[in-house]
């Protein structure tokens, strides 16, 4: 029997609490809430949409989540979280991918993200995508005081064609 396939579809309201667990275990000190969540989702869907939101599962479980917000021709990356056992597989990078290829459907020209400064696993993420940094937000990340660094891609079509989404 072969081992379950990673597959991305978009985030629905059932999924929160799953999505709640992996928030808290991954960024403890400043998960997003509940409530963070459904207001995200309420802007996912129908005429006028401005996010994108994805779930990742493998099997049953859910092991990761992405979303994006758009306004205008600018995109922000709201949040990418990979389950820890699913590190080094790649799916941070199927996961941005979807998000580009939102950006791109939402017609933005520009995208952006803030970035923890300790963690450089992501940073190298994003540096292969291409974004470029720009800048840092002091004490961002509430409340260990934490600084953002600041990334942008000017061009999110480019880095979001020629990748699979399931497989």
């Amino acid at each position: 029997m072969t081992a379950p396939v990673t597959t991305l579809r978009e985030m629905r309201w059932w999924d929160i609490d799953s999505v709640l667990e992996l928030e808290r275990d991954l960024f403890p000190e400043d998960a997003w809430s509940r409530g963070m969540f459904w207001s995200e989702l309420a802007h996912a869907r129908g005429p006028g949409a401005t996010r994108r939101y994805v779930v990742a599962e493998d099997g049953e479980r859910l092991v990761g989540y992405a979303g994006l917000a758009s306004s205008g021709d600018l995109a922000d990356v709201q949040t990418i979280a990979v389950a820890r056992d699913h590190w080094g597989t790649g799916l941070g990078a199927r996961l941005l991918t979807e998000l580009l290829r939102a950006a791109t459907a939402f017609e933005c020209t520009e995208v952006m993200l803030e970035c923890r400064v300790d963690n450089v696993r992501a940073q190298k993420l994003y540096e292969r995508f291409g974004f470029e940094p720009i800048g840092f937000r002091r004490g961002y990340y509430q409340p260990g005081n934490v600084d953002a660094l600041v990334m942008r891609l000017t061009d999110p079509q480019n880095s979001a064609q020629g990748t699979e989404i399931n497989g």
